[in-house]
């Protein structure tokens, strides 16, 4: 896997971000740099990884308006660097599109684990397992179409802008429609079994399906949860 995946490593804090490298490069990972926001852009727009390891605080613009630009071009993994664990912190980085975060200070080997387990997760989506459901052409739910191979979904025919996250967790909870999953049920099917983290992400990214969804979690159409167990399709 390391010898074939690109990560792009931003961070203004040199030092730090050459050890990140160091740990990836040891790994087989090809690792570029950035130190500020526009050369963060610019590098991803010319090197296309497939996953940025991408700090909050930045010269020139932050985190999260990288993220946002990267966005516009790139259906890349991206882990948020945060110095502060602060849930406004993670909420605003989730919003615009990043995959997971970790907190400063932390331990470059957790950082390889999270991008290990993101950079496995399109096994966990792969049309040719044979345990899977994935090899029809499409999911339907209602007015609500899903397409796994061609990543696309649909409501009415009106196709829906979802993330590369917000799909795989639609397509999950689409393709077993009366099956109520737990946040590590999902994060399991999404994220990878390895994945370890505050399973609260989980909430965030079903938040932002919802609104794609024009689902009111008070009176769901599409999404409801289940207290105490988690989330499913209304059906």
């Amino acid at each position: 896997m390391g010898d074939r995946s690109r990560v792009l490593v931003v961070d203004d804090e040199q030092p730090l971000a050459s050890v990140v490298a160091s740990y990836l490069q040891e790994e087989g990972f090809n690792v570029r740099l950035a130190f500020d926001g526009p050369s963060a852009v610019e590098v991803a727009r010319e090197t296309h990884p497939d996953l940025i390891v991408l700090d909050l605080m930045l010269p020139g613009f932050d985190g999260i308006e990288v993220c946002r630009q990267v966005r516009t071009f790139s259906d890349c993994y991206i882990i948020m660097l945060t110095a502060r664990d602060d849930e406004v912190d993670k909420v605003i980085g989730l919003s615009v599109g990043a995959d997971d975060y970790v907190v400063k200070p932390f331990s470059p080997r957790e950082l390889l684990a999270r991008t290990k387990a993101l950079l496995r997760r399109p096994r966990a989506i792969d049309a040719q397992d044979p345990t899977s459901e994935q090899g029809s052409d499409t999911i339907t739910v209602r007015e609500l179409q899903v397409e796994p191979l061609a990543r696309h979904a649909y409501i009415a025919g009106v196709e829906l802008d979802l993330t590369r996250t917000e799909f795989d967790l639609l397509t999950v909870l689409c393709r077993n429609p009366r099956q109520v999953f737990s946040r590590r049920q999902l994060i399991d099917a999404v994220w990878g079994e390895e994945w370890f983290g505050d399973e609260h992400l989980v909430d965030v990214h079903i938040g932002h399906v919802r609104r794609k969804l024009n689902d009111d979690a008070a009176e769901p159409v599409w999404i409801r949860t289940v207290r105490g167990v988690g989330y499913g399709m209304m059906t």
